[in-house]
């Protein structure tokens, strides 16, 4: 089972020396670094062991300013090689590097209490009691990178607390968080980093996000070394051709497209070292990513972090807080929650109810890192996950909507969401052209019915005349049901009167072969206006057609009921 193993410990306690006897690799390979003598960015390194195992080892720089350095490289380690000076002690960044472990939840690993060889006895003593009241679980080794004593027993040491890591990540979706991008020649730009879950091999296509750029498998290798595949838990460097350098950097993910969401909001369950404050800005770490963030408290245990870039986490992981210095940390209970605070939510959630993640629809392909195959509690249609509290909620809203509708014509439009084809027949609602009714409803006037009444007369009085109508809706139901015919500009006239107006103008024109607009105005007794806005209507009925200043009648008007 494939492991890392990653460095920790005060700047200048020996954890490069350490890893170069160890492994036999400098990870010191920045010009700065070999000419400052420090480590300022991450270094890796493979680490055999004598069962024949290979670790990978990710050394971290111990120096105060990198600290966020450190994390990106503890980020993902399944064990700890902690690493003190037998002659200084346990110093700040030790103590503040075993914080972070913890929130990371790493807690095995080993003690090496190094440069053994440049104090006395009782020194060297002193330090190994003192590392023991530090990590009381780990195994304490003292060694001495220089001369090579204590080597075997710390390999030895790092295989036990081997043996006792639980590692079930190979079945998971895809996910690599970037920690260097660099460029060969040949290969162009090459990633690496430690594989969180799934495995990884050439050929396969993933999502680089957050750009949401997708992205090919040239070749990949592990330490060096061209394999087929990858496992979690390895360190691997992956060819992407078709990318630059500048396209992917530290705290980018490579993932199975789909799989992870990439979100601006994390509901997390708080682990503090010092309390945060509501509406604290804190630096977010997640994978190798570092985001700005403001915390939003929810409760006394749980906070929502809205960030100011998106990340990409799945429930489940651990994330580091700071400021000036470690202020937390937190385990992930939403990685893609809703924008609001419950606190009820967010307790259902710390108890694994993870349902309670769900409430309006979410595509399936995007809640595997929710779920994980448990559907108890939401309901699955075609591709949509949703709560059944939800499709109560929404049911209730468009049943209120179309009470509140205008009766003369009950429907609403539906949501114009991309799950309405899939879960509105769902709904106890009937679907009539663009809008949704409820079912066996009709038109009817409602409160319009005395208004109805008086329109009705106005037409009659009018004859062939063409009246205002304001209520457009009223018009469209009386013409729906055969009491008036509708002009244009808002005017109607009754439907009795437009069947005289209209036998009136195919008598004409049959007799003569034409109707101008001056002669049907005579014929009706009625203003030039009204005239023309009749004739319009009976154009687009298909009655008639304008040539030029006068009208003839189509083919179809132009035969008798006896033809």
């Amino acid at each position: 089972m494939p492991l890392t193993i990653g460095t920790a410990g005060h700047i200048d306690h020996g954890k490069t020396s350490l890893v170069r006897a160890l492994t036999g690799k400098d990870t010191d390979r920045l010009p700065e670094e070999q000419r400052r003598g420090i480590s300022i960015d991450l270094g890796y390194a493979p680490l055999e062991l004598a069962d024949g195992r290979q670790l990978s080892v990710v050394d971290v720089p111990g120096h105060e300013r990198f600290v966020r350095t450190m994390v990106a490289g503890a980020t993902g380690i399944d064990l700890f090689l902690l690493v003190v000076d037998a002659g200084e002690g346990a110093r700040p960044q030790t103590h503040e590097h075993l914080a972070i472990l913890h929130l990371l939840g790493v807690e095995r690993g080993v003690v090496a209490v190094t440069k053994a060889d440049v104090v006395d006895a009782e020194t060297l003593e002193l330090a190994v009691e003192e590392a023991r009241e530090l990590v009381p679980l780990a195994e304490v080794v003292p060694v001495s990178a220089r001369t090579g004593a204590g080597l075997d027993e710390l390999r030895a040491a790092i295989a036990q607390a081997a043996d006792g890591v639980e590692q079930s990540r190979t079945d998971k979706p895809t996910r690599l968080y970037v920690d260097r991008s660099f460029s060969l020649r040949g290969i162009g730009t090459v990633v690496t980093g430690t594989l969180r879950s799934g495995t990884l091999g050439a050929g396969d296509t993933l999502r680089l996000e957050p750009s949401g750029r997708d992205v090919r498998v040239r070749s990949v290798q592990v330490h060096d070394r061209e394999v087929e595949r990858a496992e979690s838990g390895q360190r691997v460097a992956v060819s992407l051709p078709g990318l630059e350098r500048g396209d992917v950097i530290r705290g980018d993910a490579l993932l199975e497209p789909s799989a992870y969401p990439v979100s601006y909001r994390l509901d997390v369950a708080l682990d503090e070292l010092e309390p945060i404050a509501d509406g604290a800005r804190v630096h977010v770490h997640v994978g190798t990513s570092n985001a700005l963030a403001r915390v939003v408290r929810i409760g006394e245990r749980w906070a929502q972090l809205r960030l100011a870039e998106p990340v990409v986490a799945a429930r489940g992981d651990r994330i580091i807080l700071r400021a000036e210095t470690t202020l937390g940390g937190g385990v992930v209970l939403d990685p893609a929650p809703p924008r609001h605070r419950d606190v009820e939510r967010m307790a259902r959630l710390g108890r694994g109810d993870v349902a309670a993640t769900i409430h309006a629809p979410v595509r399936t392909d995007e809640l595997r890192h929710v779920l994980d195959g448990d559907m108890r509690g939401v309901e699955h249609v075609g591709s949509w996950v949703f709560s059944p509290v939800w499709r109560d909620e929404l049911e209730r809203e468009l049943r209120a909507r179309i009470e509140e509708a205008d009766p003369i014509d009950p429907g609403v439009p539906p949501p114009a969401e991309p799950w309405a084809a899939e879960l509105l027949p769902l709904l106890p609602f009937e679907r009539r052209g663009a809008k949704l009714y409820l079912p066996g409803s009709r038109p009817s006037l409602g409160a319009r019915s005395e208004r109805g009444d008086a329109l009705r007369q106005e037409l009659q009085a009018a004859g062939p005349r063409a009246t205002k109508v304001a209520d457009a809706d009223l018009a469209r139901f009386l013409e729906a049901s055969g009491q008036l015919v509708r002009l244009g500009d808002g005017y109607a006239i009754g439907a009795d009167a437009y069947e005289t107006a209209k036998d009136v103008l195919v008598g004409e024109a049959r007799l003569t072969g034409e109707i101008t607009l001056a002669r049907f105005r005579d014929l009706l007794g009625i203003g030039r206006r009204d005239a023309q806005l009749l004739l319009e209507r009976f154009d687009g009925d298909g009655l008639t057609r304008r040539v030029g200043d006068r009208r003839v009648l189509r083919r179809a008007a132009t035969r008798t009921p006896s033809s």
